[in-house]
């Protein structure tokens, strides 16, 4: 089970995608793995930062400031607060992944060093949001969550 706290599910909202004109937001998820338990809980993200690229269409994230976040949060933490995965907006009422999107889920769940067998990835809709879960081992990514 995925929890995701108030806070970053606000942080989140505020930046959906409701006008024509604005542009794909997007950060990563930090939090925690419940010991002995699948869970997670989502305790925050990260919203655009500098050397981040955003479309209306598109959102890059820049590696360089958003690896500062997840490497401050480890350590202020002891090890307990993780990078979990990546969160984004679409503009389309109930959210579902791009090619984009699933090309660089599976690549994050190559390349990408992480605590757990798996990422979650996070997309904000106009009315919906989505979670899905991909598996290092497999590289298999399952919806868990549409609300």
């Amino acid at each position: 089970m995925v929890k995701i706290d108030s806070a970053p599910l606000m942080r989140m909202l505020e930046l959906q995608q409701l006008e024509p004109h604005q542009l794909e937001a997007g950060g990563i998820l930090l939090g925690r793995r419940i010991l002995n338990s699948p869970d997670v809980v989502i305790d925050e993200v990260t919203c655009p930062l500098p050397g981040d690229r955003r479309r209306p269409l598109s959102f890059y994230r820049g590696r360089a400031r958003h690896q500062q976040v997840i490497d401050e949060r480890w350590k202020n933490s002891g090890g307990t607060c993780l990078y979990l995965g990546e969160w984004h907006t679409h503009p389309e009422p109930i959210p579902s992944p791009s090619l984009v999107d699933l090309g660089d889920w599976n690549r994050r769940l190559r390349e990408d060093r992480f605590e757990g067998s798996s990422l979650f990835f996070i997309i904000v809709g106009t009315h919906g949001i989505c979670v899905w879960e991909g598996r290092r081992d497999s590289r298999e990514i399952i919806i868990l969550c549409q609300r």
